[in-house]
Protein backbone atom coordinates (compact mmCIF):
# COMPACT_ATOMS: atom_id res chain seq x y z
CA UNK A 1 0.00 0.00 0.00
CA UNK A 2 2.92 2.38 1.19
CA UNK A 3 4.34 1.80 -2.75
CA UNK A 4 1.33 2.34 -4.39
CA UNK A 5 0.99 5.95 -2.31
CA UNK A 6 4.49 6.81 -3.32
CA UNK A 7 3.95 5.67 -7.17
CA UNK A 8 0.75 7.65 -6.94
CA UNK A 9 2.31 10.88 -5.36
CA UNK A 10 5.48 10.83 -7.83
CA UNK A 11 2.92 10.41 -11.02
CA UNK A 12 1.10 14.21 -9.38
CA UNK A 13 4.08 15.65 -8.98
CA UNK A 14 5.15 15.02 -12.16
CA UNK A 15 1.98 16.45 -13.99
CA UNK A 16 2.40 19.49 -11.69
CA UNK A 17 5.71 20.01 -12.89
CA UNK A 18 4.59 19.81 -16.49
CA UNK A 19 1.94 22.13 -16.22
CA UNK A 20 4.23 24.59 -14.41
CA UNK A 21 6.80 24.63 -17.25
CA UNK A 22 3.76 24.65 -19.82
CA UNK A 23 2.53 27.81 -18.13
CA UNK A 24 5.66 29.81 -18.00
CA UNK A 25 6.69 28.99 -21.53
CA UNK A 26 3.24 30.43 -22.97
CA UNK A 27 3.29 33.60 -20.57
CA UNK A 28 7.06 34.78 -21.55
CA UNK A 29 5.70 36.33 -24.84
CA UNK A 30 3.27 38.25 -23.37
CA UNK A 31 5.41 39.54 -21.01
CA UNK A 32 8.16 40.97 -23.61
CA UNK A 33 5.12 42.44 -25.55
CA UNK A 34 3.82 44.74 -21.87
CA UNK A 35 7.34 47.05 -21.83
CA UNK A 36 6.59 47.70 -25.81
CA UNK A 37 2.92 48.14 -25.27
CA UNK A 38 3.59 51.14 -22.78
CA UNK A 39 6.01 52.55 -24.28
CA UNK A 40 4.22 53.20 -27.45
CA UNK A 41 1.59 54.88 -25.47
CA UNK A 42 4.13 57.00 -23.68
CA UNK A 43 5.64 57.78 -26.94
CA UNK A 44 2.36 59.10 -28.38
CA UNK A 45 1.38 60.90 -25.41
CA UNK A 46 4.86 63.37 -25.59
CA UNK A 47 4.38 63.84 -30.16
CA UNK A 48 0.45 64.72 -29.13
CA UNK A 49 1.59 67.73 -26.44
CA UNK A 50 4.57 68.60 -28.42
CA UNK A 51 2.51 68.72 -31.64
CA UNK A 52 -0.03 70.95 -29.74
CA UNK A 53 2.48 73.54 -28.71
CA UNK A 54 3.98 73.50 -32.49
CA UNK A 55 0.04 74.16 -33.69
CA UNK A 56 -0.62 76.79 -30.76
CA UNK A 57 2.57 78.76 -31.39
CA UNK A 58 3.42 78.45 -35.85
CA UNK A 59 -0.08 78.24 -36.99
CA UNK A 60 -2.44 80.03 -34.55
CA UNK A 61 -2.09 83.25 -37.03
CA UNK A 62 -3.04 81.54 -40.60
CA UNK A 63 -5.77 78.79 -39.12
CA UNK A 64 -8.43 80.92 -39.77
CA UNK A 65 -7.71 81.04 -43.51
CA UNK A 66 -8.08 77.64 -44.16
CA UNK A 67 -10.95 75.76 -45.25
CA UNK A 68 -10.97 72.14 -45.22
CA UNK A 69 -11.98 71.08 -48.71
CA UNK A 70 -15.55 68.50 -48.39
CA UNK A 71 -14.42 65.53 -49.45
CA UNK A 72 -15.57 61.41 -49.21
CA UNK A 73 -11.75 60.34 -49.86
CA UNK A 74 -9.54 59.80 -46.25
CA UNK A 75 -7.22 63.21 -45.74
CA UNK A 76 -4.63 61.12 -45.92
CA UNK A 77 -4.32 59.85 -49.45
CA UNK A 78 -4.24 63.52 -50.09
CA UNK A 79 -0.96 64.72 -51.27
CA UNK A 80 0.71 67.35 -49.16
CA UNK A 81 -0.66 70.86 -49.93
CA UNK A 82 -2.84 69.68 -53.11
CA UNK A 83 -5.98 71.28 -51.21
CA UNK A 84 -4.57 74.74 -49.45
CA UNK A 85 -2.94 77.01 -51.98
CA UNK A 86 0.20 78.82 -51.17
CA UNK A 87 -0.86 82.15 -52.83
CA UNK A 88 -2.89 84.66 -51.08
CA UNK A 89 -3.26 88.39 -51.36
CA UNK A 90 -4.86 91.03 -49.14
CA UNK A 91 -6.02 93.67 -49.46
CA UNK A 92 -6.29 95.13 -46.18
CA UNK A 93 -8.97 98.03 -45.29
CA UNK A 94 -7.00 100.90 -44.26
CA UNK A 95 -9.81 103.49 -44.90
CA UNK A 96 -8.98 106.04 -47.59
CA UNK A 97 -5.37 104.75 -48.45
CA UNK A 98 -3.83 101.56 -50.04
CA UNK A 99 -2.25 98.31 -48.21
CA UNK A 100 -1.48 95.07 -49.81
CA UNK A 101 0.23 92.10 -48.49
CA UNK A 102 0.91 89.45 -50.76
CA UNK A 103 1.75 85.53 -49.28
CA UNK A 104 3.02 82.83 -51.19
CA UNK A 105 5.14 79.76 -50.27
CA UNK A 106 6.05 81.00 -47.05
CA UNK A 107 7.25 84.11 -47.87
CA UNK A 108 5.46 88.02 -47.56
CA UNK A 109 5.42 91.28 -49.68
CA UNK A 110 3.61 94.39 -48.83
CA UNK A 111 3.00 97.16 -51.61
CA UNK A 112 2.29 100.62 -49.12
CA UNK A 113 1.03 100.72 -45.82
CA UNK A 114 -2.03 103.17 -45.57
CA UNK A 115 -1.61 106.47 -43.79
CA UNK A 116 -0.40 107.83 -40.62
CA UNK A 117 -3.02 106.31 -38.73
CA UNK A 118 -2.82 102.84 -40.32
CA UNK A 119 1.07 101.66 -39.40
CA UNK A 120 0.13 99.95 -36.12
CA UNK A 121 -3.15 98.38 -37.40
CA UNK A 122 -1.05 96.88 -40.09
CA UNK A 123 1.57 95.65 -38.49
CA UNK A 124 -1.19 93.51 -36.21
CA UNK A 125 -2.74 92.54 -39.53
CA UNK A 126 0.67 91.09 -40.82
CA UNK A 127 1.78 89.25 -37.11
CA UNK A 128 -1.76 87.26 -37.51
CA UNK A 129 -1.22 86.44 -40.74
CA UNK A 130 2.57 84.80 -38.94
CA UNK A 131 4.52 87.47 -41.05
CA UNK A 132 8.07 87.87 -38.90
CA UNK A 133 10.03 88.68 -42.18
CA UNK A 134 9.02 90.61 -45.58
CA UNK A 135 11.02 89.67 -48.69
CA UNK A 136 9.99 92.55 -50.93
CA UNK A 137 8.22 96.44 -49.52
CA UNK A 138 7.01 98.89 -51.93
CA UNK A 139 6.20 102.23 -51.74
CA UNK A 140 4.44 103.12 -54.80
CA UNK A 141 4.74 106.59 -54.34
CA UNK A 142 5.17 109.60 -51.57
CA UNK A 143 1.39 110.03 -50.85
CA UNK A 144 0.53 110.19 -47.27
CA UNK A 145 -2.25 107.70 -47.93
CA UNK A 146 0.15 104.83 -49.38
CA UNK A 147 3.54 105.73 -47.21
CA UNK A 148 1.80 107.06 -43.62
CA UNK A 149 2.01 103.69 -42.33
CA UNK A 150 5.14 102.85 -44.30
CA UNK A 151 8.00 103.72 -41.21
CA UNK A 152 5.99 101.17 -38.47
CA UNK A 153 6.58 98.49 -40.60
CA UNK A 154 9.95 99.52 -41.81
CA UNK A 155 11.43 99.81 -37.84
CA UNK A 156 9.12 96.33 -36.45
CA UNK A 157 9.87 93.96 -39.44
CA UNK A 158 12.90 92.55 -41.01
CA UNK A 159 12.58 93.69 -44.21
CA UNK A 160 15.04 92.33 -47.28
CA UNK A 161 14.34 94.72 -50.24
CA UNK A 162 12.41 98.21 -50.00
CA UNK A 163 11.60 99.57 -53.37
CA UNK A 164 10.67 103.12 -53.67
CA UNK A 165 10.28 105.68 -56.62
CA UNK A 166 13.32 108.05 -56.74
CA UNK A 167 11.15 111.38 -56.15
CA UNK A 168 11.88 113.14 -53.17
CA UNK A 169 9.36 114.83 -51.35
CA UNK A 170 9.17 117.14 -47.92
CA UNK A 171 6.14 115.84 -46.49
CA UNK A 172 5.93 114.13 -43.05
CA UNK A 173 5.07 110.58 -44.57
CA UNK A 174 8.16 110.58 -46.89
CA UNK A 175 10.58 112.65 -44.44
CA UNK A 176 9.38 109.85 -41.17
CA UNK A 177 10.00 106.65 -43.95
CA UNK A 178 13.49 108.00 -44.72
CA UNK A 179 14.10 107.92 -40.43
CA UNK A 180 13.17 104.31 -40.37
CA UNK A 181 15.14 103.10 -43.08
CA UNK A 182 18.23 104.90 -41.39
CA UNK A 183 17.54 103.32 -38.40
CA UNK A 184 17.16 100.02 -39.88
CA UNK A 185 20.09 100.74 -42.29
CA UNK A 186 17.95 99.78 -44.90
CA UNK A 187 18.52 100.52 -48.55
CA UNK A 188 16.56 102.12 -51.15
CA UNK A 189 16.21 99.95 -54.07
CA UNK A 190 14.71 101.72 -57.00
CA UNK A 191 12.98 99.86 -59.45
CA UNK A 192 12.99 100.11 -63.57
CA UNK A 193 10.52 98.87 -66.04
CA UNK A 194 11.53 95.41 -66.79
CA UNK A 195 12.35 94.20 -63.14
CA UNK A 196 11.81 91.35 -62.24
CA UNK A 197 11.64 89.81 -58.11
CA UNK A 198 10.67 86.35 -57.21
CA UNK A 199 8.01 85.78 -53.83
CA UNK A 200 7.76 82.15 -53.41
CA UNK A 201 7.40 80.34 -56.96
CA UNK A 202 5.25 84.05 -57.89
CA UNK A 203 6.74 86.54 -59.49
CA UNK A 204 6.64 89.95 -59.60
CA UNK A 205 7.27 92.38 -62.47
CA UNK A 206 7.80 95.86 -62.45
CA UNK A 207 5.96 97.45 -65.50
CA UNK A 208 5.73 101.52 -64.84
CA UNK A 209 7.00 104.18 -64.16
CA UNK A 210 8.08 104.52 -67.86
CA UNK A 211 8.89 108.16 -67.11
CA UNK A 212 9.98 108.42 -63.46
CA UNK A 213 10.13 112.31 -63.88
CA UNK A 214 6.33 112.65 -64.22
CA UNK A 215 4.53 114.24 -60.89
CA UNK A 216 4.39 111.77 -58.18
CA UNK A 217 1.33 109.99 -59.05
CA UNK A 218 2.30 109.31 -62.85
CA UNK A 219 5.44 108.26 -61.03
CA UNK A 220 3.90 105.04 -59.12
CA UNK A 221 5.10 101.88 -59.12
CA UNK A 222 3.22 99.34 -60.97
CA UNK A 223 3.70 95.44 -60.81
CA UNK A 224 1.86 92.86 -62.14
CA UNK A 225 2.43 89.66 -60.21
CA UNK A 226 2.37 86.34 -61.54
CA UNK A 227 1.52 83.19 -59.64
CA UNK A 228 0.64 79.91 -61.98
CA UNK A 229 -2.07 81.01 -64.81
CA UNK A 230 -3.65 83.98 -62.53
CA UNK A 231 -2.49 87.58 -61.91
CA UNK A 232 -2.58 90.46 -60.45
CA UNK A 233 -1.74 93.96 -61.35
CA UNK A 234 -1.22 97.15 -58.93
CA UNK A 235 -0.62 100.26 -59.89
CA UNK A 236 -0.83 103.18 -57.09
CA UNK A 237 -1.99 106.03 -57.90
CA UNK A 238 -1.17 105.83 -61.76
CA UNK A 239 -3.09 107.90 -63.65
CA UNK A 240 -4.03 107.93 -67.54
CA UNK A 241 -0.78 109.71 -68.25
CA UNK A 242 1.00 106.65 -67.11
CA UNK A 243 -1.49 103.92 -67.70
CA UNK A 244 -1.12 105.18 -71.87
CA UNK A 245 2.64 104.95 -71.37
CA UNK A 246 2.33 101.46 -69.96
CA UNK A 247 0.17 100.27 -73.00
CA UNK A 248 2.43 101.92 -75.33
CA UNK A 249 5.29 99.35 -74.55
CA UNK A 250 3.41 96.65 -75.79
CA UNK A 251 3.84 95.18 -72.06
CA UNK A 252 1.40 91.81 -71.94
CA UNK A 253 -1.03 93.64 -69.33
CA UNK A 254 -3.66 91.26 -69.10
CA UNK A 255 -4.18 90.42 -65.55
CA UNK A 256 -6.97 87.89 -63.85
CA UNK A 257 -7.45 90.98 -61.28
CA UNK A 258 -6.78 94.59 -61.51
CA UNK A 259 -6.20 96.85 -58.47
CA UNK A 260 -7.77 99.83 -59.01
CA UNK A 261 -5.70 102.70 -59.73
CA UNK A 262 -6.28 105.68 -57.99
CA UNK A 263 -9.00 104.11 -55.37
CA UNK A 264 -11.60 104.23 -58.28
CA UNK A 265 -11.13 107.60 -59.64
CA UNK A 266 -11.64 108.98 -62.71
CA UNK A 267 -8.42 110.17 -63.30
CA UNK A 268 -7.55 106.29 -63.64
CA UNK A 269 -8.50 103.27 -65.38
CA UNK A 270 -8.97 104.91 -68.83
CA UNK A 271 -10.34 103.02 -71.42
CA UNK A 272 -7.14 101.34 -73.44
CA UNK A 273 -5.35 100.66 -70.09
CA UNK A 274 -8.84 98.48 -69.14
CA UNK A 275 -9.20 97.06 -72.33
CA UNK A 276 -5.48 96.04 -72.16
CA UNK A 277 -5.67 94.65 -68.98
CA UNK A 278 -9.72 92.74 -69.26
CA UNK A 279 -9.73 91.72 -66.06
CA UNK A 280 -12.51 89.46 -64.27
CA UNK A 281 -12.14 91.24 -60.98
CA UNK A 282 -11.68 94.86 -60.06
CA UNK A 283 -10.74 95.19 -56.19
CA UNK A 284 -11.40 99.29 -55.22
CA UNK A 285 -9.21 100.31 -51.72
CA UNK A 286 -11.19 103.29 -50.34
CA UNK A 287 -12.92 104.39 -47.20
CA UNK A 288 -16.40 104.96 -46.82
CA UNK A 289 -17.93 108.67 -47.20
CA UNK A 290 -14.29 110.15 -47.63
CA UNK A 291 -13.87 113.91 -49.31
CA UNK A 292 -13.25 113.02 -52.65
CA UNK A 293 -16.12 110.56 -53.68
CA UNK A 294 -14.24 107.90 -54.75
CA UNK A 295 -14.78 105.41 -56.69
CA UNK A 296 -16.66 107.74 -59.25
CA UNK A 297 -18.94 106.78 -61.05
CA UNK A 298 -17.55 106.74 -64.45
CA UNK A 299 -15.00 104.52 -63.52
CA UNK A 300 -17.62 102.27 -62.16
CA UNK A 301 -19.66 102.32 -65.07
CA UNK A 302 -16.49 101.06 -66.93
CA UNK A 303 -15.62 97.88 -64.94
CA UNK A 304 -19.67 96.71 -65.44
CA UNK A 305 -19.10 97.13 -68.98
CA UNK A 306 -16.32 95.17 -69.10
CA UNK A 307 -18.39 93.01 -66.89
CA UNK A 308 -15.96 92.57 -64.50
CA UNK A 309 -16.83 91.51 -60.89
CA UNK A 310 -15.80 94.49 -58.32
CA UNK A 311 -14.67 94.32 -54.61
CA UNK A 312 -14.57 97.03 -52.58
CA UNK A 313 -12.91 98.27 -49.21
CA UNK A 314 -15.31 100.47 -48.29
CA UNK A 315 -18.46 98.25 -48.08
CA UNK A 316 -16.49 95.03 -47.23
CA UNK A 317 -13.91 95.39 -45.26
CA UNK A 318 -10.62 93.89 -46.25
CA UNK A 319 -10.89 91.76 -49.01
CA UNK A 320 -8.59 88.34 -49.55
CA UNK A 321 -8.25 86.14 -52.82
CA UNK A 322 -6.45 83.08 -52.24
CA UNK A 323 -5.31 81.24 -55.51
CA UNK A 324 -3.97 77.87 -56.60
CA UNK A 325 -2.81 78.53 -59.67
CA UNK A 326 -5.74 78.25 -61.59
CA UNK A 327 -9.04 79.33 -59.89
CA UNK A 328 -9.75 82.17 -57.46
CA UNK A 329 -11.26 81.83 -54.13
CA UNK A 330 -12.46 85.25 -52.32
CA UNK A 331 -12.82 86.21 -48.63
CA UNK A 332 -16.52 87.69 -49.50
CA UNK A 333 -18.83 87.90 -52.38
CA UNK A 334 -18.93 90.92 -55.15
CA UNK A 335 -20.31 94.27 -54.35
CA UNK A 336 -23.64 94.52 -55.83
CA UNK A 337 -24.11 98.36 -54.85
CA UNK A 338 -22.41 99.50 -57.84
CA UNK A 339 -22.91 102.84 -55.75
CA UNK A 340 -20.14 106.03 -56.20
CA UNK A 341 -18.46 107.51 -53.50
CA UNK A 342 -20.96 110.03 -51.77
CA UNK A 343 -19.07 113.29 -50.86
CA UNK A 344 -19.30 114.17 -47.09
CA UNK A 345 -20.65 117.53 -46.13
CA UNK A 346 -17.83 119.62 -45.85
CA UNK A 347 -15.93 117.89 -48.09
CA UNK A 348 -15.42 121.28 -50.42
CA UNK A 349 -12.86 122.44 -47.91
CA UNK A 350 -11.54 119.29 -47.43
CA UNK A 351 -10.64 118.29 -50.66
CA UNK A 352 -9.62 121.82 -52.00
CA UNK A 353 -6.87 120.81 -49.43
CA UNK A 354 -6.03 118.50 -50.22
CA UNK A 355 -6.69 117.48 -53.91
CA UNK A 356 -6.80 120.98 -55.68
CA UNK A 357 -7.69 119.25 -59.08
CA UNK A 358 -10.47 117.45 -57.68
CA UNK A 359 -12.11 120.41 -55.72
CA UNK A 360 -14.09 122.31 -58.48
CA UNK A 361 -15.69 118.69 -59.68
CA UNK A 362 -16.78 117.41 -56.31
CA UNK A 363 -17.33 120.25 -54.45
CA UNK A 364 -20.67 120.20 -52.64
CA UNK A 365 -22.59 123.13 -51.86
CA UNK A 366 -24.24 123.62 -48.45
CA UNK A 367 -26.13 126.03 -46.73
CA UNK A 368 -24.46 128.33 -44.44
CA UNK A 369 -26.26 129.77 -41.11
CA UNK A 370 -25.58 133.51 -42.43
CA UNK A 371 -27.58 132.84 -45.53
CA UNK A 372 -31.41 133.69 -45.78
CA UNK A 373 -33.57 130.86 -46.77
CA UNK A 374 -34.27 132.34 -50.13
CA UNK A 375 -30.21 132.41 -51.01
CA UNK A 376 -29.89 129.00 -49.80
CA UNK A 377 -32.94 127.13 -51.40
CA UNK A 378 -31.48 129.17 -54.90
CA UNK A 379 -28.08 127.27 -54.33
CA UNK A 380 -30.38 123.94 -54.02
CA UNK A 381 -30.63 122.22 -57.26
CA UNK A 382 -31.67 118.29 -55.36
CA UNK A 383 -31.87 117.03 -51.74
CA UNK A 384 -30.02 113.85 -51.19
CA UNK A 385 -31.18 110.89 -48.82
CA UNK A 386 -28.03 109.04 -47.98
CA UNK A 387 -29.86 106.57 -46.98
CA UNK A 388 -32.39 106.12 -49.08
CA UNK A 389 -29.89 106.70 -51.97
CA UNK A 390 -32.94 109.03 -53.66
CA UNK A 391 -32.25 111.81 -54.61
CA UNK A 392 -35.76 114.79 -54.31
CA UNK A 393 -36.45 118.32 -55.81
CA UNK A 394 -36.14 120.24 -53.03
CA UNK A 395 -40.00 120.89 -52.66
CA UNK A 396 -40.91 117.45 -53.12
CA UNK A 397 -42.94 116.27 -49.63
CA UNK A 398 -40.52 113.48 -49.27
CA UNK A 399 -38.01 116.29 -47.68
CA UNK A 400 -39.67 116.96 -44.82
CA UNK A 401 -39.59 113.14 -43.60
CA UNK A 402 -35.71 113.23 -44.33
CA UNK A 403 -33.84 112.74 -41.01
CA UNK A 404 -31.50 115.50 -41.33
CA UNK A 405 -28.55 113.00 -40.33
CA UNK A 406 -29.42 111.71 -44.24
CA UNK A 407 -30.43 114.59 -45.69
CA UNK A 408 -27.61 116.49 -48.11
CA UNK A 409 -28.53 119.67 -50.14
CA UNK A 410 -26.50 119.94 -53.01
CA UNK A 411 -26.45 121.84 -56.12
CA UNK A 412 -25.60 119.40 -59.13
CA UNK A 413 -26.48 118.79 -62.18
CA UNK A 414 -29.51 115.74 -62.29
CA UNK A 415 -26.55 113.63 -64.30
CA UNK A 416 -23.66 114.43 -61.37
CA UNK A 417 -26.24 113.29 -58.71
CA UNK A 418 -26.94 109.93 -60.84
CA UNK A 419 -23.27 109.60 -61.03
CA UNK A 420 -22.93 109.55 -57.68
CA UNK A 421 -24.92 106.37 -57.44
CA UNK A 422 -28.41 107.81 -56.26
CA UNK A 423 -31.92 107.16 -58.04
CA UNK A 424 -34.83 109.32 -58.90
CA UNK A 425 -37.61 110.23 -56.56
CA UNK A 426 -40.60 108.82 -58.15
CA UNK A 427 -42.98 111.10 -56.30
CA UNK A 428 -41.56 114.37 -57.67
CA UNK A 429 -39.52 112.59 -60.47
CA UNK A 430 -36.35 115.15 -60.22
Amino acid sequence: MLRVIKRILGWTGAVIAVLLFVGMFAKNPASDEEPKEQNIVSSTSVVSQESVVSYSVEQEAVVSNIVEPESETDPSDAEPNESISNFSIHFIDVGQGDATLILCDGEAMLIDAGGFASGTSVQLYLKKQGVTKLKLVVGTHPDSDHIGGLDVILTKFDCETVLLTDKVSDNKAYQEVLDALAYKNYQITVPKWGDSYTLGSAVCNVIGPIDPDEEDRNSSIVCKVEYGNTSFLLSGDAEAEEERQIVETGADLRATVYHAGHHGSKTSSCDDWLKAISPEAVVISCGADNPYGHPHGETLAAFRQLGADVYRTDEQGTVVVISDGERLSWSCDPSETWLSGTVSVNASETVSSMEPEESKEDTIYTTEPEESKEEAEAQVTYVLNKNTKKFHKPNCSSVTDIKQKNRLDVDLTREEVIDMGYVPCKRCKP
